[in-house]
């Protein structure tokens, strides 16, 4: 198994493919006004570091890590191929978004999730984010479950 990762640009056939996957689950699990997803222009502006997951060269994972300006970032569109799981690629993102947070001495790490995701929950909490309340332009909602990690 060779599973890489790197920051590389959002605008790939593979990854538009797994941006699809992704709207494809939120959207049967949660209503339009409680999905909160960025489309791939968003991934492209200079304040987004976005990172793709290849295992053999095919892109099974990706993620973004979005500067609010403010000295913390949000993860958007954390998604993992699910003929994928089990390879340990969304671990494998997190570590990689978390050490480009820290080369640019961020302050936090936010995220909103929605709460009929239990894995993506667990993942969060594993790697020491807690809830928080609503954040920047999110509204507080009964289905998404907002998240920080301080960075030291």
């Amino acid at each position: 198994m060779s599973v890489t990762i790197a920051q590389e640009p959002p605008r790939q056939d593979g990854v538009i493919r797994l941006l699809d996957l992704s709207d494809a689950y939120a959207a049967s699990l949660y209503p339009a006004e409680s999905n909160h997803m960025v489309d791939l222009s968003s991934l492209e502006k200079p304040s987004v570091s976005f990172f793709v997951a290849r295992n053999e060269g095919a892109i099974v994972g990706c993620c973004a890590l979005v500067e609010a300006g403010n000295g913390t970032a949000e993860i958007k569109r954390m998604f993992v191929d699910p003929q994928a799981r089990g390879l340990r690629i969304a671990s494998r993102l997190m570590n990689a978004l978390e050490a480009n947070a820290r080369e640019k001495r961020l302050t936090a790490i936010r995220l909103e999730t929605g709460i009929y995701q239990p894995e993506a929950i667990a993942l969060y909490r594993k790697y020491g984010y807690r809830e928080i309340e609503a954040f920047g332009t999110y509204l507080p909602d009964p289905l998404s479950l907002f998240m920080e990690k301080r960075l030291g």
